[in-house]
């Protein structure tokens, strides 16, 4: 039987925990301090790159949250533009057609107005024309017969004056030596004298000198004058009265 020694295994067990001090003094904690370190410095680069990447994750939503909003105001200005365009498109039609209205109303009215005037100018020209001829006719158709009418037409002119132009002309009547002239296209009768004279008596009261005179520019008419007062009655006078009467009325 083998006999063990006991001293030797004591001295073996010392000398292995004393291995082992030294391993884990010199060997085995500078390996754990500088895996320790190692792990630390590990994790302080993943930190490091986690705050990184969380600041580059928000400035990228930053990023993009500028760009949703740079495209949303680009949206809004283009829409904005786009209404001012509209707008502004919408305002030049309307004032190019209420242009052309003005333009197309003036022309209208200015043919309407240059139709008027050339109507007017026609209605004036055929009017004088017409009075032109009717008064050459009667001055051809003048004869003494028709003078003794005109004289009756201006007898019952003279009674049928009103107040007023009556009593002008008894103060025209009353001046002494007043001549009293009567004018007319042909020389008058004695009857047609007569009748003048008993009418202007009529009216002044007394007997008055009486001048008569022959004016073919009367054309067909009678006219009696009296210092400043003057009553006389033609067809030229009756055609100007009726032409002022066909032009007020156009």
């Amino acid at each position: 039987m083998m006999e063990i020694n006991w001293f030797t295994v004591v001295a073996q067990i010392i000398n292995f925990l004393i291995l082992v001090w030294l391993l884990k003094r010199f060997l085995y904690q500078p390996v754990s301090d500088a895996i320790d370190a190692r792990e630390q410095k590990i994790s302080a680069q993943l930190k490091d790159a986690a705050e990184q990447k969380a600041e580059a994750q928000k400035a990228h939503e930053l990023l993009q949250h500028k760009n949703q909003q740079f495209e949303q105001e680009r949206s809004a200005k283009m829409a904005e533009v786009e209404e001012q365009i509209s707008a502004e498109k919408a305002r030049l039609f309307a004032q190019a057609r209420d242009e052309s209205n003005t333009l197309r109303a003036k022309y209208e009215a200015a043919l309407k107005q240059e139709e008027q005037d050339i109507i007017a100018h026609l209605k004036r020209k055929t009017r004088d024309e017409v009075f032109a001829i009717a008064g050459q006719a009667l001055a051809d158709l003048a004869d003494t017969e028709l003078e003794q009418r005109l004289v009756a037409v201006l007898i019952h002119k003279m009674q049928s004056l009103d107040d007023e132009n009556k009593d002008k002309l008894k103060n025209a009547l009353s001046h002494k030596d007043q001549v009293v002239t009567i004018k007319s296209v042909f020389e008058l009768p004695d009857s047609a004298k007569l009748a003048l004279e008993k009418a202007i008596s009529a009216i002044s009261g007394s007997a008055h000198d009486i001048a008569y005179q022959t004016t073919p520019e009367l054309v067909s008419g009678i006219e009696i004058n009296a210092k400043n007062y003057q009553l006389s009655w033609s067809i030229e006078s009756y055609l100007d009265s009726l032409k002022a009467d066909v032009a007020a009325q156009d």
